[in-house]
C-alpha cells in the first residue's frame, strides 16, 4: 500500500473541506478558513481573514477539486480551472539556492502577509504533487453524489471511487438496473 505523501494529505484535507453529501463547507466562512489553516499548521494563530483572501482560497479549492475529477474521467470546467490558475498567480512561491538544509525548497514569497503565506503553503503542496506526477493519485470520487477526494493506492492508479463498498456498489447497481430495464423494453441501455 502506497502511503500518501504530506503534500497529498494536505491537498486531500483541503479538497474535503466541502462535503457534497452533507452539504457542508468547513471553509464557508472566513473564520472557518482561519480555524482550518491554524489546524493544519499553515497559520500560527487565528487571524481575521478578509473577503478577498477567502474568495481566493475558495477559487483555488474549487479548481483543484475540478482537476481531481479529471483523474476519474470527468471533464473539467475550463473556467473553474482558469480561476484556480489566477488564484495560484496571486500566491507567489520561491525556490532557494543555497542555505544548507533548505536548499532547493519551495517557500512562500517573503513579502506575503501571513494569510497569503498560509494559502501559498497550499499552492506549494499542489505544485509538488503536480511536478512529481503524484497529483494523478489524488482523485475525486466518480460518484457525483459523493465527490469525496481520496488517495488512490491501487498499483495501476485505476481506482474510481472513494469506497468500492459504498460508491462503487451504487454505480454498479445503477448500471445493472438500467441494463435490466433496457432488456425488458428491448431498448439498448
Amino acid at each position: 500500500m502506497l502511503d500518501a505523501p504530506a503534500p497529498a494529505r494536505l491537498i486531500e484535507a483541503f479538497a474535503n473541506t466541502v462535503d457534497v453529501e452533507l452539504a457542508t463547507d468547513e471553509l464557508g466562512t472566513a473564520s472557518g478558513l482561519s480555524a482550518w489553516l491554524v489546524g493544519q499548521g499553515l497559520l500560527d494563530r487565528s487571524r481575521r481573514i478578509g473577503a478577498e483572501d477567502h474568495a481566493l482560497c475558495l477559487r483555488l479549492r474549487t479548481g483543484i477539486r475540478e482537476e481531481l475529477g479529471v483523474h476519474v474521467g470527468d471533464t473539467a470546467d475550463a473556467a473553474l480551472l482558469a480561476e484556480a490558475d489566477r488564484a495560484l498567480r496571486e500566491l507567489p512561491v520561491l525556490i532557494t539556492v543555497g542555505g544548507g538544509a533548505r536548499d532547493g525548497v519551495l517557500s512562500p514569497a517573503p513579502d506575503l502577509p501571513p494569510v497569503r503565506k498560509a494559502l501559498a503553503g497550499l499552492a506549494i503542496a499542489w505544485s509538488e504533487l503536480a511536478v512529481t506526477g503524484e497529483a494523478a493519485r489524488l482523485k475525486r470520487c466518480a460518484e457525483h453524489a459523493c465527490a469525496w477526494v481520496f488517495w488512490d493506492v491501487s498499483k495501476n492508479r485505476s481506482r474510481r471511487w472513494c469506497s468500492m463498498r459504498v460508491c462503487g456498489n451504487r454505480a454498479k447497481a445503477r448500471r445493472y438496473t438500467a441494463k435490466r430495464a433496457s432488456a425488458s423494453t428491448g431498448r439498448p441501455a
